[in-house]
């Protein structure tokens, strides 16, 4: 999760030279990769251009709007002493996909003498993605007097919640904090979320709301997630009553996050319910409700859903795909399972069948009894086939082997290349649903709830 930051003050200035006018109209209106170069040469060429922060801060934007950073970095690399609101400029101009370190940018910076501000380190944080980087980065805060700032605070805890993959360092950073405020409870219960670790993130939650924090919707949407995960209904439930107490409109993320809730704790008539309420609905909401009837095993009204989801005008993505796939093969639609992956193949969803498509249609042939056409998939696959796959081959054999083909010696024969190619299907696992009474109906405010003691539950 990213810190929020106010928009930067711009340094204060006179009025502008009509030169000066005139470069900022080109820039603020140029949308060709193939006129930034002359724009950067009439920078360079006019003093006055040079000097202004104005012009050589849009003009790094403009690179970066365009994704053509190279006239930006050799402009900067012209500038003597840039001025730290042009710097801050250039940071906002890369992108995390570019690939490129700021760094190297941020050490010249600091070696032609010019002090970064508050609002530096959170765009420099943005783009790094390595513990290394972020340590080193993480060291210059302390030396340059911003380990107290709550937005560079909050900017480093989201990077190393980002980066780190077991979250060490950021509750390291976390637990460091006198006050966190709802940003840092939101990044820590968010990437425990998100590396399925479901009862930290719900313990961390509850911790929040012990501390009298109030949570909002990002918060709330992070909670309803790992609520999904572990099957903590009382605790989803108990977050739908607060979101209604509080009296917050169900907009289309938070919606869909109490859709998705329900319907993976079981509760697909609540689900519904709710799906039907929203004025405003996505791919992720149907996607949402057709996977609560694959869970509950309706499968009929699962591609029910799907066919009325097309013929409202929203596009399927490869998870309602997938969706739509399963419902197939749980109720053995063999003809509407390979109709859709078919359509899939032949590009009329935008994409090509990935794995797990391919799985749910080996999944599909092999539970009904459709052996050789699932093994011709899995030998006609366009990447290696996983070891969920074979496995899901091997069981249609053993499920159908004694009284269709009798194909036990290629599922022997399978199994030992499995083996031999250090393949391993996913062991089955369930989950007992514990701990759901970290928060209860009951409790009528954030105040009457008891804190877990210590830090993080590990």
């Amino acid at each position: 999760m990213t810190a929020r930051l106010p928009p930067p003050l711009r340094p204060s200035s006179a009025t502008q030279p009509p030169a000066v006018t005139r470069t900022l109209h080109a820039i603020n209106t140029c949308t060709s990769v193939a006129a930034l170069a002359p724009l950067r040469g009439a920078i360079l060429r006019e003093p006055a251009l040079l000097r202004s922060t104005a012009v050589v801060s849009a003009f790094f934007l403009a690179c970066g709007r365009l994704r053509h950073l190279d006239p930006a970095l050799s402009l900067f690399a012209s500038l003597s002493r840039p001025h730290v609101f042009v710097f801050n400029s250039i940071l906002r101009s890369l992108h995390p996909a570019s690939g490129s370190s700021p760094l190297p940018l941020f050490r010249r910076f600091l070696c032609l003498g010019v002090r970064p501000n508050r609002y530096t380190f959170p765009l420099l944080l943005t783009s790094l993605s390595s513990l290394c980087d972020l340590r080193a980065v993480h060291s210059q805060v302390t030396k340059s007097g911003f380990a107290r700032d709550l937005h560079v605070r909050n900017a480093l805890l989201a990077r190393y919640a980002a980066c780190d993959p077991d979250v060490a360092h950021a509750e390291q950073l976390f637990d460091e904090m006198a006050l966190p405020d709802v940003v840092a409870w939101t990044t820590v219960i968010t990437s425990y979320k998100n590396r399925g670790r479901s009862f930290q993130a719900l313990a961390t939650f509850r911790r929040m709301l012990a501390a009298s924090v109030a949570p909002n919707r990002v918060t709330m949407v992070a909670a309803l997630g790992a609520c999904g995960a572990h099957g903590a209904i009382e605790s989803g439930t108990w977050i739908h009553e607060y979101v209604e107490k509080q009296g917050w409109d169900l907009d289309v993320v938070l919606g869909t996050a109490l859709v998705d809730m329900y319907g993976k704790c079981g509760h697909v008539a609540e689900a519904a319910r709710l799906f039907t309420e929203m004025v405003e609905r996505n791919v992720y909401t149907w996607n949402a409700i057709i996977g609560a009837l694959v869970l509950a095993q309706d499968s009929t009204r699962a591609l029910q859903w799907f066919y009325r989801m097309e013929a409202d005008g929203v596009q399927p993505d490869a998870v309602t795909l997938i969706c739509a796939l399963c419902a197939c093969a749980h109720a053995g639609f063999v003809d509407t399972g390979r109709k859709i992956f078919n359509l899939i193949a032949q590009g009329e969803y935008g994409f090509q069948p990935g794995v797990k498509h391919f799985g749910c249609l080996v999944d599909l042939l092999s539970r009904s009894g459709h052996l050789d056409d699932a093994f011709t998939v899995v030998q006609t696959m366009p990447s290696q086939p996983s070891a969920v796959i074979w496995g899901l081959l091997l069981r249609g054999c053993k499920a159908h082997g004694d009284s269709s083909l009798r194909r036990w010696q290629e599922a022997e024969e399978v199994l030992l290349w499995m083996k031999k190619n250090g393949l391993r299907k996913d062991a089955g696992w369930s989950v007992r649903i514990l701990g759901d009474r970290l928060l209860s109906p009951k409790f009528g405010s954030m105040k009457q709830m008891l804190p877990i003691q210590g830090s993080f539950v590990r």
